[in-house]
């Protein structure tokens, strides 16, 4: 397969993508979520979601963001799943080993600076020094949500060593 280059960026993906394409097995899947799931986890290269779940395409809807943190866009992307798109059940998974639970808001943002990057300040993203609170507030926040009143809602930390899952419950 091509490694990406500056002339053509996307032609090792491309490429990959015409051998899938050729082979394709899911035409005409549902736009609905079969198992009645959204998984909101992080967008960790790390996380296989459905395979981390025994999941199928199709059988949930997945949303990714840095940490897995329950963004006004991720509210809002579960009350579309909630009423078009079948979904009744929602997991929040973070997971070890998250950068946006090893360094602080201004960590992140000198870290980005060192590499580069722009001054990213008036960004938040998120960080946690406690994923646990974190994770249950997210959970909260979902469960308080005045437009998903009954949608049924869990968090969950995922051990990138493992493989495991545990959830997280309230004390």
């Amino acid at each position: 397969m091509p490694t990406p280059n500056a002339r053509e960026p996307f032609a090792d993906v491309l490429t990959a993508n015409r051998v899938y394409a050729a082979t394709f097995r899911n035409p005409g899947l549902e736009a609905t979520a079969v198992k009645g799931l959204a998984v909101l986890t992080c967008m960790d290269s790390r996380i296989d979601p459905l395979a981390m779940l025994g999941l199928s395409p199709g059988d949930a809807k997945i949303l990714r963001n840095a940490g897995a943190r329950v963004t006004d866009d991720v509210l809002r992307t579960l009350v579309l799943a909630r009423y078009l798109l079948g979904v009744d059940r929602v997991m929040v998974v973070a997971h070890t080993s998250c950068r946006m639970a090893t360094g602080t808001e201004d960590e992140v943002h000198a870290a980005i600076e060192r590499s580069g990057g722009p001054d990213t300040r008036s960004l938040s993203f998120l960080t946690t020094a406690d994923q646990r609170s974190s994770l249950l507030g997210d959970l909260q926040r979902i469960r308080s949500y005045l437009y998903l009143p009954d949608i049924i809602a869990g968090a969950f930390l995922y051990h990138i060593d493992s493989g495991e899952l545990t959830e997280v419950l309230e004390d």
